[in-house]
């Protein structure tokens, strides 16, 4: 084998699907907690410290270098909410979301002990407030659904020429869609509230 195919096949052996491109990768995790009308999701508020307080999410952070998505959820879960990780039965992945601004952000599902409720101390720095929704709730309660457009923005300089294709090519346009769930007095929605319709899917 030549160095040259070596070193692809060194790249892309261990490779996981879908990190190619992406700048950053993120993962969270989706707990569940089981209470007397079942299970029920745990959620967070970010604190007004942070980025985006105020909103609603799942616990989570940046993946550091060789962490899997696993053990930053848990790690992440750990500092946000000191539910230590052993309290924590990890039961899969859901599918990835990725970010059109170049970020991946992988979901873990795992179910939280009684244990690891009774331990929760919320960080002050990055939570505001922790509180649960039953699964059930996000089932029979349809999402108010959403959508804004994603317009190509082509500079002006681009070469058309020595690409081949007319001033007036049809580039391709894209659309997010946005589900919105109002539950008393918290608005679940975004990437949280996609990753709640993956699951209760």
């Amino acid at each position: 084998m030549t160095g040259e195919l070596e070193r692809l096949r060194r790249r892309y052996q261990d490779h996981a699907p879908g990190l190619l491109g992406a700048s950053r990768s993120y993962a969270v995790l989706c707990p569940l907690i089981e209470g007397e009308d079942g299970l029920r999701f745990l959620f967070e508020v970010r604190s007004s410290q942070v980025s985006q307080g105020g909103e609603v999410c799942f616990p989570g952070g940046r993946m550091e270098p060789g962490e899997t998505p696993q053990a930053c959820a848990l790690r992440e879960t750990e500092e946000e909410l000191s539910i230590p990780r052993e309290e924590v039965t990890l039961l899969g992945t859901p599918d990835f979301i990725c970010n059109q601004r170049g970020f991946l952000l992988r979901p873990v599902l795992g179910l939280v002990s009684q244990a690891g409720l009774a331990a929760l101390r919320p960080s002050p720095a990055e939570v505001a407030e922790v509180f649960t929704v039953p699964l059930a709730f996000f089932r029979e309660t349809p999402p108010d659904l959403r959508r804004y457009e994603l317009v190509p923005q082509v500079p002006e300089d681009f070469p058309y020429g020595p690409v081949g294709v007319p001033r007036d090519y049809p580039w391709s346009r894209g659309q997010v869609e946005i589900p919105i769930w109002y539950y008393q007095s918290h608005v679940v929605w975004g990437m949280t509230a996609r990753l709640v319709r993956e699951i209760v899917r």
